[in-house]
């Protein structure tokens, strides 16, 4: 299954908007605008604020309320960091984030645990047959993941 194309941070930021206000959550935005203000772009000169292309990058922080914390770091390189309860997303698809909101909020997401090798998955499943999993580092389960474990 194709996700929709997000072409922009700012399109992203709208998309996540939606989701909040379908599950009812209070949402924080900030934004970094310019390469001397996102966090990639450490290499920019003094007082450059767009990249050699001409173009202005635009990074935006959303935290969202709820019932486990998450925040989202979308980044100009069309990928973005989610992180859930502590559990670090990194490196997730522009266009997926939205897919990976609405598994969390939907009841989709799970916490799977093994014996061999030892160890705690937050798994996270996305439309067209595509999951994303993470290791819990934590000893102690958040609320939120204790009641999302499965067997």
């Amino acid at each position: 299954m194709k996700r929709p194309y997000l072409a922009s941070t700012e399109a992203a930021v709208m998309a996540i908007r939606e989701i909040a206000q379908e599950y009812s959550l209070e949402m924080t935005v900030a934004d970094a605008i310019g390469a001397d203000q996102t966090s990639r772009r450490t290499s920019a000169g003094a007082f450059t604020v767009l990249d050699p292309d001409g173009s202005l990058p635009h990074e935006a922080f959303i935290d969202l309320g709820g019932s486990t914390a998450i925040s989202v770091r979308i980044f100009p390189e069309d990928d973005a960091k989610i992180t859930v309860d502590d559990v670090d997303f990194e490196d997730v698809p522009r266009d997926a984030v939205p897919a990976f909101l609405r598994s969390i909020y939907g009841g989709l997401a799970y916490v799977n645990g093994r014996v061999f090798p030892p160890g705690l998955w937050l798994i996270v499943p996305l439309p067209g047959d595509e999951t994303l999993k993470e290791l819990i580092l934590r000893s102690t389960l958040s609320p939120w993941l204790a009641r999302s474990v499965r067997d």
